[in-house]
Order: C-alpha cells, then structure tokens, then sequence
C-alpha cells in the first residue's frame, strides 16, 4: 500500500461511524475495507497515465505463493476472512494456554498433550502419550481432559472480548466453528 494510500486510510475518522447495534466490529472493519479499496481503486483508474505515482517494485514469486494458496481453497473471501479470523483466535488461545503452563511449570508435560487439543477423541494416543511423560494412562487421559477444558474457557475469553455483549459468546463459537468446517 502506497503512503499517500495509507495517510487517507488512517486520516478519516471513519472508526467514529461503529456503531454495536448494527452489527459486528469485523463486519464493519470488512465493509469499511472493501469500500476504503473501492475507492483507491476508482481512484487509481482516473488518473492518466500514472499520473505522478511511484512505482514499487514487488517480489512477484512470494505474493503468488501465496495467493496461490488462498485460492486452493473454493471459499468466497468473506468466508476466508471468517476462517482465517477463526484461526487467529485458536492461535491466540494456544498462545496464552502455552504461556500459561509455562508458569506453572508444565512446559514439557504441554509439550506432549497439546496435539490432543486438535484431535478427535479416538485419535488421541494417550498409551503413547503415557509413555513419553512416565505416567500411568489414567493420568494422562485426566491431564488432556483438563487441558482440552482449559483451552475451551480460554478460548471462550478470548471470543468475549471480540463481542459487544457476552451474550453472543455462544453463537459466535457455532460461527466461527462453522467458518473453520467450512
């Protein structure tokens, strides 16, 4: 994004526009970018011929790779931006939880139970995961237990705080799971 681009992006006060009872923040961040590049791109066509602008040059090889591997994906882009906001959440929650066993002293025990975070009930090699910790296997499925409900609540905080009433919590725990099978 050019300077001038991103001085009329950050100079408006198009923030003061919010409003929480039309709707979600992302939404609004969503539709106010999509508009905000409308406009730049309107804007980018009226001039003639370059019109003055600068050229920069772009590393063409990692900006393919990686639409590349937006588009594997058959999802329209709001349902991207949904998926990917998704993930930013479950990134942010592993985060704090890895911070969090850290402190206590657990680093090398999350080390070892953290993949049953992600996978199914069945999937879960706790013999193995018994071994690995010197533990006998009840403790260790009572370990994963623990720490799958602490991800849960963790995660439940971290959706508070991106919800204008905490009583949306749940729905948007069934969208954004959506959005991640999707």
């Amino acid at each position: 994004m050019m300077p001038a681009t991103r001085s009329r992006l950050l100079a408006g006060n198009w923030l003061s526009d919010a409003d929480r009872a039309k709707g979600r923040f992302r939404t609004f961040l969503l539709t106010a970018l999509n508009r905000f590049l409308a406009n730049e791109w309107d804007r980018a066509r009226a001039r003639k011929r370059g019109g003055g602008a600068v050229s920069v040059p772009l590393d063409t090889a990692i900006a393919e790779s990686r639409y590349g591997a937006d588009m594997t994906s058959a999802l329209a882009a709001d349902q991207l931006y949904d998926r990917q906001w998704a993930l930013t959440l479950l990134e942010r929650t592993l985060g704090r939880l890895e911070a969090e066993q850290q402190r206590l002293g657990k680093a090398p025990e999350f080390a070892v139970l953290s993949p049953a975070l992600t996978a199914e009930r069945g999937d879960i090699p706790y013999a193995k995961m018994a071994t690995e910790l010197g533990q006998n296997e009840t403790a260790v499925r009572m370990a994963v237990h623990r720490l799958r409900k602490r991800f849960r609540e963790v995660f439940r905080e971290e959706i508070v705080q991106t919800v204008a009433d905490p009583g949306e919590v749940e729905e948007e725990i069934r969208h954004l799971l959506a959005a991640l099978a999707g």
